[in-house]
């Protein structure tokens, strides 16, 4: 995997403000060639520095509980625990953390009796998990995927 170059930030940069871009019309921003911009892509997406996705609103396809879940797993279990709860639909991540927590996930449900059920039923029957700490959403103030800074842009 080569470095990222300013160009290459900048083309990542178009992309996050708008997936829909044409390549001509990047080049024309940044002054080159569309085949400039489409390898630089291309590169891109082969060394798996971005991939593309959509990003749907929970709220607009019917998922209104976002739940963090901090999971507590018994020793020599987590590997175990997070394999098997990447098989639920409704979690949409999991990560390996450092605290109180060895586990914490994001998940989405259609409704609060939803959430239980996938706690009390599905978490349940999950060899290692020792707790499960359910925290749920009561208010969104930012959810982006932006992480390449525009110059002028605040950290």
């Amino acid at each position: 995997m080569k470095k990222l170059d300013q160009l290459d930030f900048e083309i990542l940069g178009l992309l996050q403000g708008d997936g829909r871009k044409s390549y001509t019309e990047m080049g024309n921003l940044l002054n080159v060639s569309e085949g400039t911009i489409r390898s630089r892509i291309n590169k891109m997406l082969e060394d798996r520095i971005f991939e593309f996705i959509i990003h749907v609103d929970p709220n607009k396809i019917g998922l209104f509980v976002q739940a963090i879940i901090g999971i507590k797993t018994q020793l020599g279990f987590q590997e175990d625990v997070a394999s098997k709860l990447q098989e639920f639909s409704a979690v949409r991540f999991i990560g390996a953390f450092s605290g109180r927590n060895d586990i914490i996930l994001q998940a989405y449900f259609r409704s609060n009796d939803e959430l239980v059920n996938f706690v009390n039923q599905e978490l349940a029957k999950i060899e290692g998990i020792i707790s499960a700490d359910v925290s749920i959403e009561l208010k969104q103030y930012k959810d982006s995927f932006s992480f390449v800074q525009s110059a002028g842009d605040g950290l």
